[in-house]
Order: structure tokens, then sequence, then C-alpha cells
């Protein structure tokens, strides 16, 4: 007599989670994944995996998780329930209450703010870090993805009630907070030939972080999620041309194109590319050729034995590269990070002279006010009217 068969066990459904949200490994930070997947409902991973066969763009979608996974985590703690869809308007206003508050009526009334379990909860899991109310940036971020998310359900939320925006409003003036820089010092030409005499050696690791660091300055300042996806597919080779455009006798030098596909501040049908030539080319180009790298993504990591990874650097990655490379130039890396990159193109630009609009048309900066902040900088160290007593 045949023995029944046993019946397959339920999938238990954080793991079923987890497997899906693999499948978003490209795009959601791997490390959290058994984080998110504890945390997010079915209908969540659903909406995420929704949103990327969209095709939204990978720090978009990467923004849109982080802030589900904390509002879950708040959610579940404040209220003791996951996010409802859509969000009554007073859970909406308990949220900017835990989180914009006034620092003298705490110290006076502890029940002002987050409530001690909440915040208690949040750091045991490593969402909450900061001391203090939130920065009003990231509460409106957050908030904001909470819209986005709830619109892409389907439904309509409180986002544009009055009452929110007013107490936004009356939160943010009695928390008051300083902006911050993203990165407190600018990685400017003097730095850069700083970290280059870190990269002088010929090891392979030395070899990828000179090209690394001549690229992303180079070719106008690019954000690290625009260096860590960089694939040998973006690049076009170009005739040489000439190391002053104005003088057909001077040296010619190599060129190349990258094409950035879809940033921060472009479309993917806006075709935006950067152009590198001289010295930079040459950094990469051996790069390249030292990894035996034929196809897929350029910057890669590089095990102790000195292997070439296939993946690629993760954004996350290219700051610690920056970073580590500081500490040997006798830096202090906690006032530089991969953004100083951005900054310091722009403020180098300035410093030699380079038009404005040129500048920006290599570093794709959206607005000409923060591009421009540069540049005045600059102007007003190098004139006059700064230079009246001396």
């Amino acid at each position: 007599m045949l023995e029944p068969k046993a019946l397959p066990s339920p999938v238990d459904p954080v793991h079923r989670r987890a497997e899906e949200l693999d499948a978003l490994d490209a795009i959601l930070p791997f490390a959290r994944r058994d984080q998110l997947a504890a945390l997010l409902t079915d209908d969540d991973v659903a909406t995420l995996k929704h949103l990327a066969q969209q095709g939204m763009g990978g720090n978009t979608l990467r923004a849109l998780a982080s802030d589900l996974g904390y509002l879950e985590a708040w959610c579940a703690l404040a209220i003791g329930s996951p996010l409802p869809w859509p969000a009554p308007e007073s859970l909406l206003l308990k949220f900017v209450a835990h989180h914009l508050w006034d620092p003298v009526e705490r110290a006076e009334d502890p029940n002002h703010g987050m409530p001690v379990e909440v915040e208690t909860g949040l750091r045991a899991e490593g969402f909450l870090r900061v001391n203090g109310p939130h920065a009003p940036d990231t509460v409106r971020r957050r908030l904001t993805s909470w819209s986005i998310l709830t619109r892409w359900r389907g439904l309509t939320g409180a986002f544009s009630a009055p009452s929110l925006k007013t107490a936004l409003r009356l939160a943010v003036r009695a928390a008051p907070r300083q902006s911050r820089r993203k990165s407190k010092k600018a990685v400017t030409g003097d730095v850069l030939a700083k970290l280059m005499v870190t990269c002088a050696g010929d090891r392979l690791v030395d070899v990828r972080d000179r090209a690394l660091l001549l690229t992303a300055f180079a070719s106008g300042g690019r954000r690290r999620s625009e260096i860590a996806s960089l694939r040998i597919e973006d690049l076009i080779d170009e005739e040489p041309v000439h190391a002053d455009p104005q003088n057909s006798a001077s040296p010619l030098l190599p060129c190349l194109t990258l094409n950035l596909g879809r940033t921060k501040t472009t479309n993917v049908e806006d075709k935006a590319h950067a152009v590198l030539i001289g010295r930079p080319v040459g950094a990469l180009k051996r790069w390249i050729q030292e990894a035996k790298i034929e196809a897929g993504p350029i910057f890669r990591r590089i095990d102790q034995w000195g292997n070439v990874d296939r993946r690629a650097l993760t954004p996350q990655s290219v700051n610690f590269i920056l970073k580590a490379r500081c500490r040997k130039a006798g830096l202090d890396p906690e006032i530089f990070s991969a953004h100083g990159l951005r900054s310091g193109y722009l403020t180098e630009a300035a410093n030699r002279g380079i038009p404005l609009q040129e500048a920006m048309q290599q570093s794709f900066h959206k607005s000409v006010a923060q591009a421009a902040s540069y540049y005045n900088n600059a102007e007003r160290k190098n004139g006059r009217a700064a230079r009246l007593v001396i």
C-alpha cells in the first residue's frame, strides 16, 4: 500500500517576499532585503515591482523603497498596525508631530514629539539615527513618497489637506535646522591632485581608483550612482581633439563620450552624455584593459586576492573609495564625500574662468541658481570688493 504523499509546507510569506525582492536586487539595496521583506506587505512589494516594470529610475525607486520601509516601521510602532491605504488625515498629522517638534517644549514636556517607545523601537531597528527633530526636507520627502505610493495604488490621500500644510509650516518654524551640505568640503583640483598621489601605484586597486576619481570629476562631477552604473556599452570612442581648441598646432588628446542614460535631472529620451578628454581617458582605458572588462559594469569590486568581481560597485562603495583615498592623502575623510566631486567640479570651473553655461552642459545641473552659487563665491574671492582693506 502506497503511503500518501506529504503536502508541501506553506511558503513563509517573509521568505517569499525576500525572494521577490531578489528580482529587484539591481535597484534595491540587497543588504536590507531581509529587513524590507519583514516590514513590507505583499501589496507593498507588488507596488515596487510594478514601478520597476514601468521604468521608474533606480535612484527614485530606491528612495521610495527606503521611505516605505521607514513608514511601515514607524506605523507599526505608532499605531500597532501596517500602513493603512489611503492614510487618514489624522495619521499624516501624527507623522508630522512625531518628526518635527520644538526641542525647548520637549525639554519641559516629555510627551511632546515622538513617544519614547516609538523612538526606542526605530533606533533598535536601525531606522533612527538623528537626535532631535528630523530635517524638514526629510519629512517632506517621506510624505511625498507616501503620496506617490498612494496614487500608484489608485487611491487618493489627504496630502493636500489644509490642516497638513498648516501643521508642516508651524512645525518647521518650531524646529529650525541649519541646512547641511552633502559634502562639507568640495573636491577641487588641488584636493584631486593629492588623491591622485595615493593612486600612483600599479596595483589593480590603484588603477581602478585613479580611473574612477578622474572620470567622476572630469565628466562634470558625476553623482556616485551615475559612476557606479557606467557600463562598457556607454563608452563611445571619438576622434582625438586638440588640447587648445583655438590652436590647430596644439597636441591631440584622446576623447570619449559617456552616455549617461537617465540621470537625476534628465530622462532617457534626453540622451544625456558627458565628454571625457585627455588624462582621464587614458586612466579609464588602462583600468578596462588591466581588469579585462569586455562588457557590463566598468567599475567593479576587487577582492583581497586581486580578483575583479563581475558586479558593479554600489554607489555607497564609490563614497567609501573617496573617503579611503582622503585618509591616505592625510585629509579628513569626515569633511569629504563623493558629492564633493560634483561641487568641486563647478568650483574648479569657476576658479578657472570657465563660463557657467559651458560648465553646466557637462555637469547637467538643473538649477542655474545652485550652479551659479559656486561662481558667485569664486568671483567674490577673486574680485576687488573684498580687498578694500588689505
